[in-house]
């Protein structure tokens, strides 16, 4: 879906019509917080949102695998396969699996770290601690109480923040926010914006950890586009942010097309993307999430093999101080096991 412009506007009529119904789902949500997973039998961090929408999520959970694997741990991410049709459990495999199968973030993460996906959260703890998981980081299902947390951590845009903090329907929050907070560990802000922090003052103050984090584009994608003109689309949570990155990293951004996160795109969506660029000389750019829509199989369709992906990464502003948090809760979580 297209988040609509008035959740990150002052608040409007629209939104305060909406109120009641975001009051309705905040009640439901606020009492699914208040659940008790099942035990995990390992360690289990989350990585979550707050709200709908992109906020850097999936760059953290690839920056954590890295930093838990070159501290010797075997992490595995966990993903309930959002816009895939497997129940799973199941590993995702790039060379057979396709995004209609598994869901696109979860495919495109399976080129550099392990994803189970499942419906069941229960069945992906089960195959991730068979393929030899020391540590589960969960993609998202902050909200879920199915599994129990050992942390969470929590993503939010320095630039956007909270947009107008109210729920769902009346705004992007997808539970009220202080139940929320309260089951909150670390805070991520993505960005040198200051619109995330009124929350993280709310973090620091109950104890919580609060860092910095950057995306940025790796030297490759630059090189890609540096100079260039191009035909930008994307169908992720804030296409304006890659349009931006694109400007940042030296490309003449001619043209751009946004489409609704996790957009399931059409042949011909495609081919006619393809013709504008080759009729205007632009070179066709998109995400790598974008991309990993267009594959089947690990092959592009074939309309989309002359696509440039740009891919992004995310650095935390204070590696050291997130890994002591984590091996800190690790250490509790096996040492709590251990002694039940």
């Amino acid at each position: 879906m297209h988040e609509p412009a008035f959740w990150y506007r002052p608040p409007s009529l629209t939104s305060r019509l909406l109120m009641p119904l975001g009051a309705i789902y905040g009640a439901v949500a606020a009492r699914r917080l208040k659940r008790d997973g099942i035990d995990a039998g390992i360690p289990v961090l989350c990585i979550g949102n707050y709200h709908v929408g992109g906020a850097g999520k999936t760059p953290t959970v690839l920056a954590l695998f890295g930093l838990l694997r070159e501290a010797g741990e075997a992490p595995i991410v966990l993903s309930r396969g959002y816009g895939g049709k497997l129940r799973g459990p199941v590993k995702v495999d790039p060379e057979r699996h396709a995004a209609t199968d598994v869901g696109d973030e979860p495919l495109m993460m399976a080129g550099t770290a392990p994803v189970v996906v499942a419906r069941d959260r229960g069945d992906g703890v089960a195959l991730a601690r068979s393929q030899g998981a020391s540590v589960i980081l969960m993609d998202d299902g902050f909200q879920n109480p199915a599994i129990r947390k050992d942390a969470s951590l929590i993503v939010i845009d320095g630039d956007r923040g909270l947009g107008n903090a109210r729920v769902f329907p009346a705004g992007p929050l997808r539970a009220p926010l202080p139940p929320q907070l309260a089951r909150t560990d670390v805070l991520v802000i993505v960005g040198s914006g200051s619109a995330a922090d009124p929350v993280a003052a709310a973090i620091a103050a109950q104890g919580g950890l609060v860092l910095r984090a950057h995306l940025g584009p790796d030297e490759v994608s630059v090189a890609a586009v540096r100079g260039k003109r191009v035909l930008a689309f994307a169908g992720i949570g804030d296409p304006s942010r890659f349009f931006r990155m694109l400007r940042a990293g030296g490309a003449e951004v001619v043209a751009e097309k946004a489409f609704a996160d996790h957009h399931p795109f059409l042949e011909t969506e495609i081919d006619a993307l393809t013709t504008a660029a080759k009729r205007d000389g632009l070179a066709l750019v998109t995400t790598e999430k974008d991309l990993a829509r267009l594959r089947d199989g690990g092959k592009l369709m074939p309309a989309a093999r002359d696509i440039v992906p740009f891919a992004v990464t995310l650095r935390f502003g204070d590696e050291p101080k997130l890994l002591r948090f984590a091996s800190d809760r690790l250490f509790k979580a096996r040492a709590k096991k251990f002694r039940s």
